[in-house]
């Protein structure tokens, strides 16, 4: 393994120094390994600032939190990532930012320098309920659809249901997801709402709060529905950066972790573009033909 690939899968620089002396009977200071990764910087700082030429209609945005070290103390902060799926079919992994919370400021910014790097024909934006997310979403995508995650939801109704009921609230509630048009979900939720008002009242609360924006997307094409109603293809990006983020447990700065981050980000936009994810031929037409379309993300939806 050379020395970017283990920087690359999260192998920290005093473990880098180690591997190398063990595998080469040659001792790397921590310095020149530091020297040697930071050629990283350029790649991914010509990937994370490329041009998005292409419409992007579909997008998923999502933050994951990692630990940095500024001056002498260790802060958490919002890596910040988009992901796009283009009008090919094809996704690409649009941009990453770090930031110091989840604000509408720091989105804000965020979706400004997408958009000045071309990002434009944003149909639907998929993303959980964060209020400051939500917010830039409403303000950088004007007339675009805003599908709330329906893992998110679950997850809250989840939180807020008693132990005894979550497998019953689990299976109710993911009928409603399943539902494949507006009288047969709105059919279930009132099932939904009868069943549990007095034992998980609570999670009662929550769906209520969720229902329009969890079913957004509802009157698109069965499988553009399916993998656009939740935000998992960005969840899946997260474990694998958690997963190399362990190793280093706290990036020196905030050049280190979107350096890694960064890389890790390319290398997998590389092997998304191997192959499409959607063909887009029936949303299209769809698209064309259809007069009820989404309504537009709303500002003032309340969190569950």
């Amino acid at each position: 393994m050379g020395l970017m690939e283990m920087v690359v899968n999260g192998v920290s620089t005093r473990k880098v120094t180690r591997i190398t002396e063990g595998l080469c009977g040659t001792s790397f200071s921590k310095s020149t390994v530091s020297r040697l990764t930071k050629a990283l910087n350029e790649p991914v700082a010509g990937f994370l600032n490329r041009r998005l030429d292409a419409a992007y209609p579909f997008i998923i945005v999502d933050a994951l939190f990692t630990k940095v070290r500024t001056d002498k103390s260790v802060v958490s902060k919002a890596l910040l990532i988009a992901s796009g799926i283009r009008a090919d079919g094809y996704r690409e992994i649009l941009g990453l930012s770090i930031g110091d919370s989840e604000s509408f400021a720091t989105w804000n910014e965020f979706f400004c320098g997408l958009k000045a790097r071309g990002l434009h024909g944003v149909d639907v934006a998929v993303s959980d309920n964060h209020s400051g997310l939500r917010e830039a979403i409403a303000k950088q995508f004007v007339s675009a659809t805003w599908q709330r995650c329906q893992f998110h939801v679950m997850k809250n109704l989840l939180d807020h249901a008693p132990k005894k009921e979550r497998e019953n609230v689990t299976a109710a509630a993911r009928l409603i997801f399943l539902a494949t048009d507006r009288k047969e979900a709105e059919r279930r939720y009132a099932e939904f709402m009868a069943r549990f008002a007095e034992t998980a009242p609570k999670s009662c609360v929550c769906l209520e709060g969720a229902f329009e924006d969890m079913l957004a997307i509802l009157p698109l094409p069965e499988k553009y529905r399916r993998r656009l109603r939740t935000s998992n293809m960005q969840e899946r990006l997260n474990e694998e950066i958690r997963r190399r983020e362990k190793v280093i447990r706290i990036f020196p700065n905030d050049a280190a972790a979107i350096r890694m981050v960064g890389a890790l980000l390319s290398e997998q936009n590389d092997e998304w573009l191997s192959r499409a994810y959607f063909d887009m031929t029936e949303y299209f037409e769809w698209k064309a033909t259809t007069v009820a379309k989404p309504a537009a993300v709303k500002r003032d939806r309340r969190a569950a």
